[in-house]
């Protein structure tokens, strides 16, 4: 994408207005918040007081609607600490510039650093940032600092007590992931019906995995509905495929064909039923009619048919044993979820049944310190994202600070507090944002001077207006970065107000600063890239080596029935899910990137993610059918897999370097598989699915021309 393409592309994401779903009575929640901290500190203090208290609890109050499974309240006390400490340190060397700008730097390098452990870290370490620029100063000595540290950390507390004392839909994020999960394949369901070779998207399976990851205290309140489903889904979605897909399962074409779509289109309703059922905690309605073609009521499990043929009689051999398998899976979603509206208490470990499980366990906020240590640490070299992040934040939060106050303009903290809330490790993200928080703050100062005018507010009316302000923030948090921000510039200005500050005096500096830190942000990262394009062949060697072990590890277990532990399949199946993900997410930045590849076009990387992805549907289809304990061993599937293996991790290598891969192992090892006839078909057909994408990929990543009649 050339330069002007991809700025009008970042123009037009920034002032999208996004469809989200609105969280109105968490958003009161954290207004109200804001409106107890700045009432106490105007009766009990002053307005400056007041002011530092505001800033705490609406940064508190923002921490806690970023995307988490973490408590809000833990989130608003992690944040309210920080922001508090960098309040007072901050202060402490400000009176000396060489000082503080020494500080600063450091503080802003660690939060672009925190970018390491996800983007809910970097954020709530960013905030801080912005916090240590905008209050350093309201004190006039140690002592008030230390009061204003306090204050701003009170902030954080007084929104934790408010969502202690007033819960709203408890595990809502959890419950909300995981009916994600069932809804992506419900559609993933639909989509087969048409095209039986359909891709699935592994993005809602890893949030529904990160959200079932619990610490030990949550792991002895969280609710039952909770337990079992993503298990199912997760045994759900390759019977699906194996269903649906014609080389093993259901005919192409007549009733075979016909029955399945059947099949299909009923799954996808009983999964969306019950991700209807999880997300609000009530019984799941399925129709008499689904549940019908499905088999699975009582009246046709006693009617008298065998096992498999009361399940299906239209299918025959492997489509048969995935139709009988798909029965008793949805069966299952079923029974949790029409339990889920009447069973929504907690379950110890005495409830669950012998083979269920251990829960994901995540780590406390304490033993979370040395695991950010360890995550920081390993992103300490040139070319990582993130310490190239870190250092732009440190530099521009540095220049925007000398900048500002160089400036015959009041507030000079605006430009670097502009830059640092803008800046992302990726381009898109970050010329997004700029261009948004300008748009946003345009219209934001023009409503709060509008406001300023007609009402002439005293200190407890500008109190009252910048709460409504916080108020639509929180609202329109998750609509868009220039719809919250136009009513986050209105807070600042009508918070200013309430300080003494008038209109005139705020409202052109911020809008220039606002504009200067948002071009020291976008030149900062022209300056110093981290483009994402460069490294779409290292994204793929890393799927590449994944799928290989996992598809390796599927047909070892055709080799060794049930020796290999089962925890070999799905560890490699979490890892090659993850791989996969990666790319997704590289490939994204990179088609918006103004740079091109010159080993990859994004023609050939589709085309190379259309091979993966096939190559990982064959895994999954032989997943399906994995023998079990005791099962007679397939003769060749041992040399098959270590081939298969050898061959993948020596390709990732090439496909870094830039190099042909090749499959020499693999294809012999199938050739004298094939020569075996006692060897089951459905496994030596999903070995051929296997090698067939591998040849596609060379083809891809080529970079030799290939001849044309």
């Amino acid at each position: 994408m050339t330069w002007p393409r991809s700025l009008m592309d970042t123009v037009r994401s920034g002032l999208t207005i996004e469809r989200a779903r609105l969280e109105p009575l968490a958003a009161l929640r954290a207004a109200a918040g804001v409106a107890v901290v700045i009432g106490l500190s105007l009766s009990i203090a002053s307005p400056s007081y007041a002011a530092s208290a505001a800033f705490g609890a609406y940064s508190a109050g923002t921490s806690t609607f970023q995307r988490s499974w973490r408590p809000r309240k833990v989130i608003a006390l992690v944040a309210g600490a920080g922001l508090g400490l960098s309040t007072f340190v901050g202060y402490l060397a400000m009176s000396h510039l060489a000082l503080f700008l020494l500080l600063l730097a450091a503080w802003a390098f660690l939060a672009g650093m925190a970018w390491a452990t996800g983007p809910t870290a970097g954020i709530v370490a960013t905030t801080t940032v912005a916090m240590m620029l905008l209050t350093i100063t309201l004190p006039t000595g140690v002592l008030e600092a230390l009061e204003h540290a306090a204050v701003i950390a009170f902030g954080g507390v007084a929104q934790a007590a408010l969502i202690w004392l007033f819960p709203i839909r408890r595990w809502g994020r959890h419950r909300d992931a995981l009916a994600d999960a069932l809804a992506a394949v419900a559609d993933y369901a639909r989509r087969l019906r048409e095209d039986p070779v359909a891709p699935f998207d592994p993005e809602p399976m890893i949030t529904a995995r990160s959200a079932a990851a619990v610490t030990p205290a949550q792991a002895r309140r969280r609710p039952a509905a909770l337990h079992g489903p993503r298990g199912l889904a997760e045994r759900v979605r390759p019977t699906l495929a194996a269903l649906a897909d014609p080389r093993v399962g259901a005919p192409a074409e007549g009733p075979g064909r016909d029955r399945a779509r059947q099949l299909l289109e009923a799954a996808a309703d009983v999964l969306d039923a019950a991700a209807r059922s999880i997300r609000r905690g009530a019984p799941a309605q399925v129709p008499s009619a689904t549940r019908e073609i499905l088999r699975i009521d009582d009246e046709n499990e006693e009617s008298g048919a065998d096992e498999e043929g009361g399940a299906d009689v239209a299918l025959e051999g492997p489509a048969r044993q995935a139709a009988v398998q798909l029965a008793h899976l949805l069966t299952e979603v079923l029974e949790i979820a029409d339990s889920s509206g009447r069973d929504l208490g907690p379950t110890s470990g005495a409830d669950e049944g012998a083979d269920e499980p251990p829960p994901l366990l995540r780590p406390t906020v304490f033993q979370l310190v040395p695991i950010v240590l360890r995550a920081m640490r390993r992103e300490l070299y040139r070319d990582s994202p993130v310490f190239r992040h870190a250092l732009r934040l440190a530099v521009v939060a540095c220049l925007g600070y000398v900048l500002g106050s160089a400036l015959p303009l009041g507030h000079g903290y605006w430009a670097p507090v502009t830059s640092v809330m803008v800046m992302r490790p990726d381009f898109h993200r970050t010329y997004s944002r700029a261009v948004a928080r300008f748009a946003g703050t345009l219209v934001g100062v023009a409503l709060a001077t509008g406001a300023v005018q007609l009402t002439h507010p005293d200190a407890y009316l500008s109190g009252g207006l910048a709460v409504i302000a916080a108020a639509l923030t929180y609202l329109l948090m998750r609509t868009g970065y220039a719809a919250s921000q136009c009513t986050a510039a209105a807070y600042a200005v009508l918070l200013l107000g309430m300080g003494g500050e008038g209109w005139h005096q705020t409202v052109p500096d911020r809008v220039l600063l606002t504009l200067l830190g948002g071009v020291l942000a976008m030149l900062a990262y022209v300056a110093f890239p981290a483009w994402e394009t460069p490294r779409l062949l290292d994204r793929l060697a890393d799927w590449l080596a994944a799928s290989g072990r996992y598809a390796a590890a599927v047909v070892r277990g055709y080799a060794e029935p049930g020796e290999l532990p089962a925890t070999d399949v799905r560890r490699t199946l979490l890892a090659d899910r993850t791989a996969h993900a990666d790319w997704n997410e590289a490939f994204d930045r990179a088609k918006r990137e103004p740079v091109r590849h010159r080993g990859l076009t994004h023609a050939q990387a589709e085309e190379a993610q259309t091979a993966l992805e096939a190559f990982g549907q064959a895994a999954m289809l032989l997943e399906t059918h994995l023998p079990e304990r005791g099962a007679r061993p397939v003769p060749g599937a041992a040399r098959f897999a270590d081939a298969l293996a050898a061959d993948t991790e020596r390709a990732a290598r090439h496909v870094r370097e830039r190099r042909r891969p090749g499959w020499d192992r693999a294809k012999e090892a199938l050739v004298d598989w094939e020569a075996d006839s006692t060897a089951e078909a459905v496994v030596q057909s999903g070995a051929e699915l296997l090698v067939r994408p591998l040849d596609q990929l060379t083809t891809a990543v080529d970079r030799a021309p290939v001849e044309r009649p």
